[in-house]
């Protein structure tokens, strides 16, 4: 008898956790199409809740499939669910302070996730920080607040080109993926979601990502402020800084930033 895990009403979204459960078949179907493997694929699924989108990564190819879930009642519901399966490994560990590097030896791995809207960056910010770079992940593919994902993949001269979008995108290529609206998770929040492709790059190997932290703090402390204030002190690294000098922060391509940190 196959074991069915759907949204009932023994499991209630814990508040704490911030989870929201995605429901909606249709939306997990266009999800998993876009996630490529193959049959060496390694796949690190964060916060697989319910098991909605690992019901749909198991129908594709991969070596191992690896299930980090916080809940601990989950964990054991999806524990019980794929006991019978050597491939599949569950942990009940809390994603923000686990290694996910010591998983899996594999060249081939992912981490898919429908991350918790609340650390969503903190999560983010620690898989783009391995000192190890290229790290062991060749792809992610990540769920996140709307706004948010927006921030991360946005490009130079927006308003909502910032810190995270510079020191996210230093370290990946970064594509929108797939709009996830409200109505797809439960209960439903009060933003829309989207879910965004992450493709580690070497461009900036070299540059110390605390030192273009600092840097990205001075440029954006005062977003408003032109860069005359804000990077005066980098003022020699400007081929023409009488002109320049009156950018804005979100006008310096992420090449840019990288270069002042090495300064």
């Amino acid at each position: 008898m196959r074991l069915q895990l759907n949204i009932s009403k023994d499991i209630i979204a814990k508040k704490s956790l911030g989870q929201n459960f995605i429901h909606n078949e249709s939306f997990l179907k266009k999800l998993s199409k876009k996630i490529i493997t193959n049959s060496n694929t390694d796949i690190i699924e964060i916060g697989p809740g319910t098991g909605a989108l690992t019901s749909h990564l198991i129908k594709k190819k991969f070596r191992n499939l690896y299930l980090i879930e916080k809940d601990t009642k989950l964990s054991k519901i999806l524990y019980t669910k794929y006991s019978c399966k050597r491939n599949i490994k569950v942990y009940n560990e809390d994603a923000l302070h686990f290694d996910l590097s010591n998983l899996s030896k594999s060249k081939e791995i992912i981490i898919v996730g429908n991350l918790p809207f609340n650390i969503s960056s903190q999560l983010l910010i620690n898989w783009i920080s391995y000192d190890k770079w290229p790290p062991f992940y060749n792809k992610m593919y990540l769920m996140f607040q709307r706004e948010l994902g927006k921030r991360i993949s946005s490009k130079i001269n927006n308003k909502s080109y910032g810190k995270l979008s510079v020191l996210t995108q230093s370290r990946c290529d970064v594509k929108e993926l797939i709009e996830a609206p409200s109505s797809i998770f439960y209960p439903i929040p009060k933003v829309n979601g989207i879910v965004l492709e992450f493709s580690p790059i070497d461009t900036f190997i070299d540059v110390d990502l605390q030192k273009l932290r600092i840097v990205l703090k001075m440029a954006f402390e005062n977003r408003r402020k032109k860069i005359k204030n804000s990077l005066n002190e980098y003022s020699l690294y400007f081929e023409n800084w009488e002109i320049e000098k009156n950018l804005r922060p979100e006008n310096l391509e992420v090449r840019k930033y990288c270069f002042l940190a090495k300064k």
